[in-house]
């Protein structure tokens, strides 16, 4: 796990070259689901499928992140705005090509329940731009599904 990556903040969520973005409706509220995201960080492993460990490092001011598949992610929180927002970014990674990296969970109040928007933010080499891009269904997909299930855990 040796690349290390340039250092980003919260404005490069919206000025990264690529950005995919996913929204999906939940019954939970934002209260709720922002505490699963920031509070529960080993949670993640239960629902979000692709992760198979989580754990909160640096007091809480960082997270260290393992894949279904090996990938290796030690992240540093950027924005945790209860009920609003919760973004972090890669600061190393075993993942090649990758030079800056941040993820989005925009939580928004739909009638009862959320409306998460989660933006993943990336900067690479040519090629690895190019795999994200065409990787896009399968985020979606993961997002989706971890969403649904997230949302299954705190309505039951």
């Amino acid at each position: 796990m040796a690349n290390h990556l340039r250092p980003v903040e919260l404005d490069f969520i919206g000025s990264a070259p690529v950005r995919l973005v996913f929204t999906r409706d939940m019954s939970a509220t934002p209260d709720a689901v922002f505490h699963a995201l920031n509070d529960d960080v080993p949670g993640w492993a239960e629902w979000f499928a692709a992760v198979t460990s989580a754990r909160s490092i640096d007091d809480g001011a960082g997270r260290d992140i393992r894949l279904k598949g090996g990938g290796h992610f030690r992240e540093t929180v950027i924005a945790a705005k209860p009920a609003e927002v919760y973004a972090y970014r890669v600061d190393v990674t075993n993942a090649p090509g990758v030079r800056a990296m941040a993820e989005e969970w925009r939580l928004i109040p739909v009638g009862g329940g959320t409306r998460v928007q989660w933006t993943f933010a990336v900067d690479g080499t040519a090629v690895f731009r190019g795999v994200v891009r065409v990787a896009r269904p399968g985020l979606g997909r993961a997002f989706r599904d971890a969403v649904t299930e997230l949302d299954r855990r705190l309505v039951s």
